[in-house]
């Protein structure tokens, strides 16, 4: 996140450092290898938005240093790192953030069992919170796992696949930014209105990360994603630019209509298709909903007078919608 104010990214370092530090001992075990797998995707890196987003938002607030702010980026990073080792075994995913996902180097029953410590450690922390932070954080998750289990289940034939597939995203993905952004606005101390605009804001910027990776999970290579490219589509779940194409009516598409709706497990199968898919018109549509949403949030941020935090809010929405450009 590029912050052009110096004081303001001197805060946010030397906070996101103490987040950092913090994160290394919950997910310290009395057992050392259950630090090792919980270490694992930590260490790998990732660009933790989240407590990013906490640290920035509680600047809108009136006491942006409270130990409460800390605690709270631990939380939010500390449930997605949870989801992640969950997300890799629901997707047979061999890479993440450019290592070894942890159901790869170990096994499943590996990384599920680490995702529900990160989850226990993750709670452990949120009552130190408080009875509200309890309660918000129980309906984060509700959320977050019901967006997983409807991402399994195909929309019925009245349903719009598109909406279906963004209330999808709006839980998995949007829901935790979302948190992200009260918590921060809430324990440093900003106002009711400043707390339910930041939480809007974070709830679609959230929904529009997760629509940039579907971009980047077709566009990208390995080595720019850290990630095996084209996993969704290899487990034939939809995602954004794979819907915008299936509602072409072009006679062209044929090929690239008959790809998606069949198995492609198949390499050469999945080659192929990921290159049609990324020669399509959708990818620019996709792109430009992207642009689209990240303004949205951007309009929610006139609760804020002018200055440094707006501005890096507004630069965070651009990033999102940047990224898969």
């Amino acid at each position: 996140m590029p912050v052009t104010d110096d004081a303001l990214a001197g805060r946010l370092v030397e906070r996101m450092q103490a987040v950092e530090h913090a994160l290394t001992g919950h997910v310290r075990s009395r057992a050392p290898f259950v630090t090792s797998a919980a270490s694992h995707l930590m260490e790998a890196g990732g660009k933790r938005f989240r407590p990013l987003l906490v640290l920035l938002a509680a600047e809108a607030g009136s006491h942006p240093d409270s130990d409460d702010v800390i605690t709270a980026a631990c939380v939010v990073e500390l449930t997605h790192l949870a989801s992640l080792y969950h997300d890799d075994v629901m997707d047979e995913a061999a890479l993440r953030r450019g290592a070894e996902s942890a159901n790869a180097r170990w096994d499943n029953h590996v990384a599920i069992l680490t995702g529900d410590f990160l989850f226990s450690k993750s709670s452990e922390l949120t009552a130190e919170l408080g009875a509200n932070a309890v309660r918000i954080q129980a309906q984060t998750f509700t959320r977050l796992v019901e967006g997983q289990i409807q991402e399994t289940v195909k929309p019925s034939p009245d349903d719009d696949p598109l909406e279906h597939y963004l209330d999808v995203v709006a839980g998995k993905t949007g829901s935790l930014i979302a948190t992200s952004a009260r918590y921060g606005a809430r324990f440093g101390g900003a106002t009711p209105e400043v707390e339910e605009a930041l939480t809007a804001y974070g709830d679609i910027v959230g929904t529009a990360f997760q629509l940039s990776d579907d971009i980047l999970d077709i566009a990208s290579d390995s080595v720019e994603s850290g990630k095996t490219p084209g996993t969704d589509l290899r487990e034939g779940v939809p995602t954004l630019p794979v819907i915008m194409a299936q509602a072409s009516t072009r006679r062209e598409d044929a090929r690239l209509l008959q790809l998606l709706d069949s198995d492609l497990s198949d390499d050469g199968l999945h080659t192929e298709a990921l290159t049609l898919l990324r020669a399509h018109p959708a990818m620019g549509e996709a792109r430009a909903y992207v642009v689209a949403r990240a303004q949205e949030a951007k309009s929610l941020l006139t609760v804020l007078p002018d200055g440094p935090v707006r501005e890096a809010l507004e630069n965070f929405a651009d990033i999102v919608a940047t990224r898969s450009t």
